[in-house]
């Protein structure tokens, strides 16, 4: 099977050499398309591709329409709206993520997050300490619990909110259960979001949760900025001046964001929950061999369009 590596922001060159031997050994053959300038080239390049791997990269739908031949879309990480989920499933396409490999990366980063947030961007002025805060997470999945682990190791107060999940679930994973999102928000000195972007998701953070945070509290975004509602950020950042907003997804109005709130607000130039040297190689081989065990038994166990 021909298998298309097709990254817009590469891999790194040991993890793509851990690809290719993964799936050459198991028979198939490897094409890669790094870097590529347009949308186009990207739809050029999947004519004969049984398979494709990507990261970041926009799996359309008309990129599916070009690739009679596709089976199987991977994603290198756990989020998966770059994919037309639609598209692929109207065409008997199997999409699939590799949810947890990026998981300690990006919970890594959001307590660098919330430590940066505390000491005021590492400014001369005084900050405070993390220790004995209350942390709320959003949802209390791979990412979730891998924060409130090391929130806990730093001394923080942890509490979770998951509707998927037990309370009980939540108290034996580290944390003390939550039901109801204004008490997380309203008891959460600081709150890390961690949920999808779904349509019940999207813009669901917004003025109202916001505002029903404690004094001098921080919002740590490392999940996507579509569920961040903009226009309620900026207005909750306008009546509370104690208020800050940190995240790895820069929001449409940063700019105006920036110069209005100053050291209240920050966002990273590109997203970079994932971006570790062990992050990129986990999820890009963990993704190959998602491809050979599907190909080789039908395995569809990460599948996200079922």
């Amino acid at each position: 099977m021909k298998v298309l590596i097709a990254t817009q922001k590469p891999f790194s060159a040991a993890a793509v050499a851990g690809i290719k031997d993964i799936l050459t050994q198991n028979g198939h053959e490897v094409a890669l398309l790094e870097k590529y300038a347009e949308q186009k080239d990207f739809v050029a390049a999947v004519a004969d591709a049984q398979a494709i791997i990507v990261r970041s990269d926009k799996v359309t739908a008309e990129v599916i329409a070009a690739a009679p031949k596709l089976k199987i879309v991977v994603r290198a990480g756990a989020g998966f709206d770059n994919v037309d989920l639609e598209a692929a499933t109207a065409h008997g396409v199997v999409v699939m993520n590799t949810p947890g490999q990026n998981s300690n990366a990006v919970a890594e980063l959001a307590i660098a997050m919330m430590i940066f947030m505390a000491r005021t961007q590492f400014t001369p002025a005084t900050g405070s300490e993390i220790q004995g805060k209350r942390l709320g997470i959003q949802a209390y999945g791979n990412v979730g619990r891998l924060v409130g682990q090391k929130a806990g190791a730093l001394g923080m107060k942890v509490f979770a909110l998951d509707p998927f999940l037990k309370p009980e679930q939540i108290k034996e994973a580290g944390a003390e259960p939550v039901e109801d999102i204004n008490v997380l928000y309203a008891g959460s000195d600081y709150l890390s979001i961690h949920i999808p972007a779904l349509p019940s998701t999207i813009g669901s953070i917004g003025y109202e949760l916001i505002t029903k945070m404690p004094k001098g509290a921080v919002l740590v975004n490392t999940a996507r900025k579509e569920v961040i509602d903009g226009a309620g950020l900026m207005k909750a950042l306008e009546e509370r001046e104690d208020l800050r907003y940190i995240t790895d997804v820069m929001p449409d109005n940063y700019e105006a964001l920036r110069e209005k709130f100053g050291l209240r607000v920050f966002a990273t130039p590109k997203k970079m929950g994932a971006q570790t040297a062990e992050a990129n190689m986990n999820a890009g081989l963990a993704a190959a061999r998602q491809i050979c065990d599907f190909f080789a038994t039908g395995c569809t166990r990460f599948q996200v369009n079922k």
